[in-house]
């Protein structure tokens, strides 16, 4: 059902946020830059006219940006909300409430009820704070990836897994099952520990086999006994394949419960490969601002570039002129009317001019490595906890939306203090040219 209206004739007894809290304060700033309008007559609709009254949009928004701001989990920031009283007044309450505001599920409810789009609406508010820092001409994109919340895929993990919901499986629905391999698997357990030794090489070989070959049995024998149109069959698909997949096949399943998991290899020498999604980010050359942010899946990164900039024409509102990237982009010059700029050997004829253009262009691209960095480790895109190939393109929107908004809160904090710096120098000089006077008199 759709949320009631807070009454605002009565406030109650005590005082208000607006008289308690701290004017200075960069989140008591932000609440009133955001135009929280813009949701609720954007996520309103979704909502029906029946039923149990909704918790309020702006308090759910509101949540949601603070949570990747501060870097925090779902149950980490109902409970932080209870004792904050900037997060209280940044939510839209009137006075200090003791209580938590929602339980920590009714935040993923509230994800899927607005979805990728509504994120989407969450990250285009945070590029219109930074104002006209966000509107620069040229850009830099570079890719990242987003790590799932997966465990390191092995074959035998993935069988393990599949014995186990096999099990459940059998349990949940009062099938037979011949044999439970509880005792068995122990055993195999104990083969496959020591696999390092040379004498224990042939025993844990062995035991991988075996432990497929209890896998396969037990989906086959799963497959006999459900009735034709179980709701576990596709489960039962998934794990046809994962037994059938080979080392060199492409396409592989590296997870059960995120199947869209991609294996990126990205040259690196401490990590070579990492399972999760590619996301590209969008970054104003001079002004520091995220204008893009999308998810794709492991594509070359050439071939995403078409798809971020129209995401930044649409966020934005119009074509950037240029688009420095590095030599992972090689193979296009122009896209539509954009530019894009490669660090490569200069042709004959380029002007000094030109040239040193160019050249502080490539310099200034490396500007987006710390701030992919500062994206990841501070705003919770390091590691995706969201589900599914929507989860990610969310958890990618919502963490450069915290970065934008972070940049224009230390914007104002480095505001106030600049200004705070030259009132005490003003004093302190007041007081000099005064002790001077009183000194002659």
């Amino acid at each position: 059902m759709r949320p009631k209206a807070k009454p605002l004739s009565q406030l109650g007894f005590y005082a208000t946020f607006e008289e308690q809290l701290s004017h200075k304060h960069p989140l008591y700033i932000l609440a009133g830059q955001v135009n929280w309008q813009v949701f609720e007559d954007a996520f309103l609709p979704m909502y029906s006219t029946e039923g149990r009254p909704a918790k309020p949009i702006r308090l759910m928004v509101a949540l949601l940006m603070l949570k990747h701001l501060r870097n925090l989990s779902d149950e980490s920031i109902v409970e932080q909300w209870a004792e904050n009283s900037y997060y209280q007044y940044f939510s839209g309450e009137r006075c200090f409430a003791a209580g938590p505001p929602c339980e920590a599920s009714e935040l993923v409810h509230f994800r899927k009820r607005i979805g990728e789009a509504g994120i989407e609406l969450i990250f285009k508010e945070s590029i219109r704070i930074n104002g006209k820092d966000g509107e620069e001409d040229n850009i830099i994109v570079d890719t990242t990836v987003q790590e799932k919340a997966i465990t390191f895929p092995t074959d035998d993990k993935l069988y393990k897994k599949i014995i186990t919901k096999c099990t459940k499986i059998a349990e949940a629905e009062g099938l037979p099952v011949r044999q439970s391999y509880r005792y068995v698997l122990k055993k195999l357990g104990y083969a496959q520990r020591f696999r390092n030794h040379p004498k224990n090489r042939g025993k844990a070989r062995a035991a991988d086999r075996k432990v497929k070959t209890i896998a396969g049995r037990l989906v086959r024998e799963l497959e006999r006994n459900l009735a034709p149109g179980s709701r576990h069959l596709t489960k039962l698909e998934l794990f046809k394949k994962v037994l059938s997949q080979k080392r060199s096949d492409s396409g592989k399943i590296y997870s059960l419960h995120e199947p869209e998991v991609q294996c990126i290899s990205k040259g690196k020498e401490h990590k070579k490969y990492e399972f999760g999604n590619k996301a590209s980010i969008a970054y104003t050359q001079t002004t520091g601002v995220i204008v893009g942010a999308k998810g794709f899946r492991n594509e070359y990164d050439g071939h995403t570039l078409e798809g971020a900039l129209q995401q930044v024409e649409e966020l934005v509102g119009k074509r950037p002129l240029t688009v420095t990237v590095d030599r992972g982009y090689r193979g296009r010059n122009y896209i539509g009317t954009t530019v894009v700029q490669t660090p490569k050997p200069f042709p004959k004829g380029t002007s000094r001019y030109r040239q040193g253009k160019l050249k502080r262009a490539f310099r200034r691209r490396a500007a987006i490595e710390p701030v992919i960095s500062h994206v990841k480790s501070d705003h919770r895109m390091v590691r995706n906890f969201y589900k599914g190939i929507v989860g990610d393109n969310i958890n990618i929107l919502l963490s450069a939306a915290a970065f934008n908004f972070k940049r224009m809160m230390n914007k104002w904090k480095k505001a106030f203090l600049s200004l705070l710096k030259n009132l005490l120098a003003i004093f302190h000089l007041m007081g000099y040219r005064n002790s001077s006077a009183l000194a002659i008199r």
